[in-house]
């Protein structure tokens, strides 16, 4: 195991770290808020920290990065990332446990969206800034960031690609691991961008356009109001958000291709076809069961529906009401929704929607596989045929997810909380969502949970941001040995 290259790694990414806690500066001098002092004083500590750990370890040998030190640089980065971005708010006092301070970051680190905070009109616009920051870095992944500047990490840095964005595939459309961080930068930024201008036409503030834009394009759901994206009150704005969480839960290689004039990639990928088509139904079907117990005109309840449906699938966790209080088929509907995911090679979280169509097109071949034992009857997915690894893979993947799950379920359940915030809160945080049921529902939050509930629900927004096996392939022996 080489630990030199690992704290090297960690290091840099410190140093990185402590440079994004300063961006909000400048919002705090024009607001004459109270932060200034609390981020340059955390700048420093992450920045000097990260300085000695890339100082006594420069003479790491950077050509032997396997893949053991890439997921170990992945795991350890995002629990260092989240205990050094959790300082401003200590030192500041907005968040004075340091339980509360690692959840809130590391919630938006892993994009979850899930927070602690009661009144989050009462932070000041720099910590707010850094709250949305850590979502806005974490959704296309400060490793994938990393790659992306970094030329040392230029070798050996697939390994470390394959760590940060697991999954089926890892579109590549350019044979260096660094070029390609590079142009999946390049669309989150020119994305990102393009929402905060249509933002500010929608009449937000240009601080909060940029808040917005950051934790939408992240699928994080941070908002700088109490009322979450349900403060304002404008239909262009409802459609604005829903449009750019769209984008953010569809894979970035399609918008790759789309933005050089390919657009015919969105009409043969299976994945993306499964995703547009379970909106629409998912959006069809609630609208039509809740619409009876509302007043909802017919344009208002496809709106506010469809804005639930693709907040939850993508896992960006935006809220425009309490949906909660809609039909009880709704609130189940809305349970399962946190299952789901966005597209693989996007900032979602979740199961994803590659896995779930493996699952179904092999379940449906298995009753063709008894009529006819003998024939070789592959799945196909973008019209190739799946190697009988992937599937077993995914068959485990979702086995563990779904165990992974129930346990937390059980764990928080011993801990007092009831049936309904139990099972939320494990689904919502393993799944990186942000809002679940009960106590953690729309317009509650996590801060009335134990401590130690809120340590397990960091442990479970971790694996679930890293898709399980990359933090889990850690607790093997193998893994440990020479």
């Amino acid at each position: 195991m080489n630990i030199k290259i690992i704290f090297n790694v960690i290091g840099f990414l410190l140093i990185l770290t402590g440079l994004l806690m300063l961006p909000g500066i400048p919002f705090s001098i024009y607001y004459k808020d109270d932060d200034i002092i609390s981020l340059l004083i955390s700048s420093l500590i992450t920045i000097i920290t990260g300085v000695a750990l890339w100082f006594f370890t420069k003479d790491a040998d950077k050509s032997n990065l396997g893949k053991r030190e890439g997921y170990l640089i992945v795991t350890l980065g995002w629990i260092f990332m989240s205990a050094f971005g959790s300082i401003p708010f200590l030192i500041h006092g907005s968040i004075p446990s340091f339980t509360d301070a690692f959840f809130e970051t590391m919630s938006g680190f892993t994009t979850t969206g899930a927070t602690i905070i009661g009144d989050i009109e009462k932070l000041p616009s720099g910590l707010l800034f850094w709250r949305s920051m850590t979502q806005w870095i974490g959704g296309m992944g400060i490793i994938v960031l990393s790659l992306a500047i970094m030329p040392l990490l230029g070798i050996g840095g697939m390994q470390l690609f394959s760590a940060e964005v697991p999954g089926i595939t890892k579109d590549k459309f350019h044979p260096r691991v660094k070029e390609t961080a590079k142009r999946l930068w390049g669309i989150y930024v020119i994305f990102t961008a393009a929402e905060v201008l249509f933002l500010v036409i929608g009449g937000l503030s240009l601080f909060d356009a940029i808040n917005h834009s950051f934790t939408t394009m992240a699928t994080g759901g941070f908002s700088t109001k109490n009322a979450s994206t349900a403060y304002y009150d404008s239909i262009f704005v409802q459609y604005v958000f829903i449009f750019f969480m769209f984008l953010a839960g569809t894979n970035f290689s399609l918008h790759y291709f789309a933005l050089h004039g390919n657009f015919e990639v969105f009409k043969k990928n299976t994945e993306f076809k499964l995703y547009v088509s379970f909106l629409i139904g998912a959006t069809l079907i609630v609208m039509f069961i809740h619409r009876p117990h509302h007043n909802f005109s017919f344009e208002e309840s496809f709106r506010q529906t469809l804005f639930h449906v693709t907040s939850l699938v993508t896992t960006t966790g935006f809220v425009s009401s309490d949906y909660e209080n809609w039909a009880p088929f709704s609130r189940i509907v809305f349970f399962v929704l946190l299952f789901i995911g966005g597209c693989t090679g996007s900032t979602g979280g979740g199961i994803k929607f590659a896995r779930h169509s493996l699952m179904l097109k092999n379940s449906w071949l298995e009753f063709k596989r008894l009529i006819h034992p003998r024939a070789i009857i592959p799945v196909r997915f973008n019209e190739k045929a799946v190697s009988q690894e992937i599937i077993s893979n995914v068959q485990a993947f979702f086995m563990i997810y779904i165990l992974i799950f129930i346990i937390g379920a059980l764990i928080l359940s011993l801990s007092g909380l009831d049936f309904f915030t139990a099972i939320g809160a494990s689904a919502t945080c393993l799944g990186n969502v942000g809002p679940g049921l009960g106590v953690v529902g729309p317009v509650g939050n996590f801060s009335t949970l134990p401590d130690f509930d809120k340590w397990v629900l960091s442990v479970f927004m971790l694996i679930g941001r890293l898709e399980i096996f990359t933090v889990l392939v850690m607790l093997s022996p193998s893994f440990w040995k020479k």
